[in-house]
């Protein structure tokens, strides 16, 4: 798969590009407010934040309507239940082989838990590989990386499970070269100084990667770094 460059010029410029899409601001910090930055989703209200803001971010996830079952209501719950004590709680740049082994096999059961109901045959259909990617991000935005379908198919061919945990184990090398770069350490503390020193405080650095993903293959579609 093609390889894209990396260092502070070319994610400074992407974060600068980016910064003009403030609506992806006010619905992550409305997420936040609904979940006091603590994602847990045994609670129903972080659950339903958690569904909205997926839903803004472009997931489409069916609302139930008035006495429907909620597939994704449950099944976050049934899932939580496995996986929310097992993810890391690590930064992106520390993330262990075993952490990202683990993580390709709960990202591939997150995709497949059902989600919302079809109104045309009344079975449920499943989260999917992107929504699965962004709601593993939005429970540990200092952790995990999201994606889309272009950035998936340009950088690993795939969405399953081995190319996630690829893609975790590519934004791990490029964290860990951008804060080395920067003469910070692997720590949260790290990548915090990194994000003020690009001008984005408040941004976790897997979504600053994100962001430059989006640009570079989403939207100029691989043509531009």
């Amino acid at each position: 798969m093609p390889e894209l460059p990396m260092n502070q010029a070319v994610l400074s410029a992407a974060v600068t590009r980016f910064a003009q899409f403030t609506r992806v601001d006010e619905i992550w910090d409305d997420y936040l407010a609904a979940t006091g930055a603590r994602p847990d989703l045994s609670r129903p209200a972080h659950r339903t934040a958690l569904h909205r803001w997926l839903n803004l971010a472009g997931c489409r996830i069916r609302y139930p309507k008035p006495g429907e079952p909620d597939p994704f209501d449950t099944g976050l719950a049934a899932w939580w239940g496995t996986w929310g004590t097992a993810l890391p709680q690590c930064t992106l740049a520390q993330l262990t082989d075993d952490d990202l082994d683990l993580l390709g096999t709960g990202f591939a059961e997150l995709a497949a838990t059902p989600a919302a109901l079809s109104p045309a045959t009344g079975r449920a259909r499943t989260l999917g590989p992107t929504a699965a990617a962004k709601a593993l991000h939005a429970l540990r935005p200092q952790t995990l990386m999201p994606w889309d379908e272009a950035i998936a198919a340009h950088l690993h061919g795939a969405r399953d499970r081995t190319a996630y945990a690829a893609h975790q184990r590519l934004g791990r090398t490029w964290a860990s070269r951008l804060l080395q770069e920067a003469g910070l350490g692997p720590d949260l503390d790290g990548a915090l100084k990194l994000a003020a020193g690009l001008g984005r405080p408040a941004r976790p650095l897997p979504k600053m990667l994100d962001d430059y993903c989006y640009l570079a293959l989403t939207v100029d579609g691989g043509s531009t770094p």
